[in-house]
């Protein structure tokens, strides 16, 4: 039986590892870990050369990215919005979030949000990517997210089916959306 610890990491592929890894360390105080380059692909033995950098997402995640110069500029899915696809790191609590949003704010990075999810906060923006990301805190209660838990299966089962949004946890999102101060 596979037993999984935690993720190691997750790659992501940059126009720039420079600038990305600046981008990481300087906006999002994440420690730049490791870079590897290789002129060949160590799985596939494919000539592709690329610098592949790891940096802290703390409590033992990794965030990658991988640079790849001899490959046709990186581009988005087109059938996928924007909003879908993205890194969520988490931080202490709602003066953490507020802050961080003042501070993205004053390097002249766009923010959505706070937006209220009721089990958690969250802001959004983008990295120099293109990559979407989320900081969020956590305030569910231990009711909310077990209620949560019961429903999962029976809000996929219907899903399945229907492929409507089932209302179990309508409750979520009741309020508005966003509470910004």
């Amino acid at each position: 039986m596979i037993n999984i610890k935690q993720i190691h990491h997750v790659a992501y592929r940059c126009k720039d590892a420079k600038e990305t890894v600046e981008f990481y360390r300087d906006v999002l105080n994440m420690e730049f870990l490791v870079a590897i380059a290789e002129d060949q692909v160590p799985s596939t033995k494919e000539p592709d050369p690329y610098m592949h950098v790891f940096l802290d997402a703390g409590m033992g995640n990794i965030l990658a990215f991988f640079e790849l110069p001899t490959q046709p500029e990186m581009g988005k899915d087109p059938n996928t919005p924007a909003w879908c696809q993205h890194i969520a790191f988490e931080v202490e609590d709602r003066e953490a979030l507020i802050s961080a949003k003042a501070e993205l704010e004053a390097r002249g990075i766009d923010v959505i949000g706070v937006t209220n999810h009721e089990i958690i906060h969250s802001i959004y923006f983008f990295d120099p990517n293109g990559h979407r990301l989320e900081l969020t805190y956590r305030d569910g209660t231990d009711e909310q997210m077990k209620k949560l838990k019961e429903v999962a299966p029976l809000m996929l089962e219907e899903w399945s089916v229907t492929k409507r949004a089932p209302k179990h946890a309508a409750w979520l999102h009741e309020q508005e959306f966003s509470d910004e101060d």
